[in-house]
């Protein structure tokens, strides 16, 4: 099997990973996985598609994810290594796809429009 490479985003985060066969070793930017991801649920969320299809010590990942915050890099890379098992094995679509994880999250920051504060807040209104 050669490399196989996908690319997830998420709000503004973008992440690029390559994914081999190997033990399930996880790399983000040079670094494991567990120290660039402080906290149990942004590791369970770059784990999840890998737990849902029990390919947790089948492949090796290498991660390269920049924009953004980590809450939206952990997504960023849970929809890319999601994708890349979809492109491996079509079998695991049946799994992955109810639990909403092939769907690419559209929401967005919404633009500051102009004679106001922010994307929805007016100025402060003065009657007199």
């Amino acid at each position: 099997m050669d490399t196989v490479h996908k690319i997830g985003r998420r709000k503004t985060a973008v992440a690029r990973i390559y994914l081999n066969e190997g033990k399930g070793n996880i790399t983000v930017n040079k670094k494991d996985y567990k120290d660039y991801f402080s906290t149990g649920t942004l590791q369970y969320k770059v784990q999840q598609p890998l737990m849902l299809t029990e390919n947790l010590e089948s492949y090796d990942i290498k991660v390269n994810v920049y924009g953004g915050g980590i809450t939206g890099q952990a997504e960023a890379i849970r929809l890319a290594i999601t994708r890349a098992l979809v492109a491996i094995d079509a079998d695991h679509r049946a799994v992955l796809k109810p639990e909403g994880l092939l769907t690419r999250d559209p929401r967005m920051v919404e633009r500051k429009k102009f004679g106001q504060k922010k994307a929805r807040k007016k100025f402060q209104f003065s009657k007199r």
